[in-house]
């Protein structure tokens, strides 16, 4: 779903010149952080499952 809504708000964006300007200083601000993720290693509980273990996103292990 929340896919869905991304490509429905960058259609509705890249209409004006504008929301192109909009959408290529988000890219660039994403491209930015995920470079500084990379650099800084892997993070703890970044998905790879254990044997034994379910695999719990951070937001359901912030509401314990």
């Amino acid at each position: 779903m929340r896919r869905l809504v991304k490509i429905v708000a960058t259609r509705w964006l890249a209409r004006t010149p504008l929301g192109l300007a909009v959408l290529g200083a988000g890219w660039l601000l994403g491209r930015r952080r995920r470079r500084r993720a990379a650099q800084a290693g892997p993070v703890r509980g970044s998905g790879v499952r254990r044997a034994g273990r379910r695999a719990v996103g951070d937001r359901a292990r912030a509401r314990r």
